[in-house]
């Protein structure tokens, strides 16, 4: 696959960084225009009081309001299992179109099984207004995106593209962080390897915007980095490391890590495009399946 690729462009990126789930959302601006895109945002939770709020979400609106900035599009590089999405809350005050990959269906069928949704729960993607394939090209203004298709942590993943910048999602993190998990249902250590090095042969110049970081070793937050320094210094695949050295680390490493503190609620949230489910009586309500993940 060949993609269209367009170094010369910057778009202008700003980044939120949530404190209780160590994510990064981005606003992303066309350089020539007042169109923006929104990346992996954060619908704020108290799973133990059973409270959702929007502060998170409420910042990046009024960031876009105070700069006159236009709401195209909101995105999600993956279907998370770390935090909810707040992608209907924000189109609700702002439009746009909310996106994700294709694979979102295979997502809705292993999970829709686990949370034991009934038929009423749709498995097609229609939640979405867009589902991505590998390659597929959408504007932002006057400004060229693309998806990358990137399978491995989950089937669903994509990484965005726009200009010289590339949203990571989970594929990567910081070089000092290495990679995600690939343990969840429909993840593969193997694959994601395969799906990193997609992201490794753009160019060395290129921007690459995290979606989370934890600070290893004390150092502080950080969330951009570039292809040339994951290339030589990313301690799960920089250097030539092969596919063998890395299957072997993730495989290690995964069977150590605990579940996501907030899987339960995010999943069952996410894969309906930031909609909280609802009982028979149209109250909000989440599930917790007991001894399924």
């Amino acid at each position: 696959m060949t993609y269209p690729v367009n170094m010369t462009i910057t778009p202008k990126v700003q980044a939120f960084f949530d404190d209780a789930t160590n994510t990064i959302s981005y606003i992303v601006q066309d350089p020539t225009s007042n169109s923006a895109a929104i990346i992996d945002s954060v619908m704020d939770i108290d799973y133990a009081a059973g409270r959702i709020t929007f502060g998170h979400a409420d910042a990046l609106i009024r960031q876009i309001e105070s700069q006159g900035l236009t709401l195209e599009w909101i995105i999600e590089t993956h279907v998370h299992a770390d935090h909810l999405s707040a992608a209907p809350y924000i189109q609700d005050r702002l439009g746009g179109k909310i996106g994700v990959g294709a694979k979102i269906t295979v997502v809705q069928e292993t999970f829709g099984k686990v949370f034991n949704e009934g038929t009423e729960f749709q498995r097609d993607g229609s939640q979405f207004d867009a589902l991505f394939e590998d390659g597929d090209t959408y504007m932002i203004g006057n400004m060229q995106a693309f998806a990358i298709y990137t399978p491995g942590h989950t089937p669903a993943c994509m990484v965005h593209v726009m200009g010289n910048a590339a949203f990571v999602g989970d594929t990567l993190f910081m070089p000092d962080g290495g990679s995600a998990r690939a343990d969840f249902p429909g993840g593969s250590a193997e694959v994601l390897y395969d799906s990193i090095q997609k992201v490794l042969s753009l160019p060395d110049e290129m921007r690459l915007f995290m979606c989370h970081d934890y600070g290893p070793n004390g150092r502080d937050i950080q969330w951009e980095t570039t292809v040339k320094d994951e290339k030589l210094h990313n301690i799960h695949v920089g250097g030539n490391k092969t596919k063998e050295e890395f299957v072997r680390y993730r495989t290690e490493r995964d069977a150590q890590l605990a579940m996501p503190k907030l899987i339960i609620p995010s999943l069952q949230v996410n894969m309906r495009a930031g909609e909280v489910p609802t009982d028979k009586d149209g109250n909000p309500m989440l599930k917790v399946p007991v001894n399924a993940l």
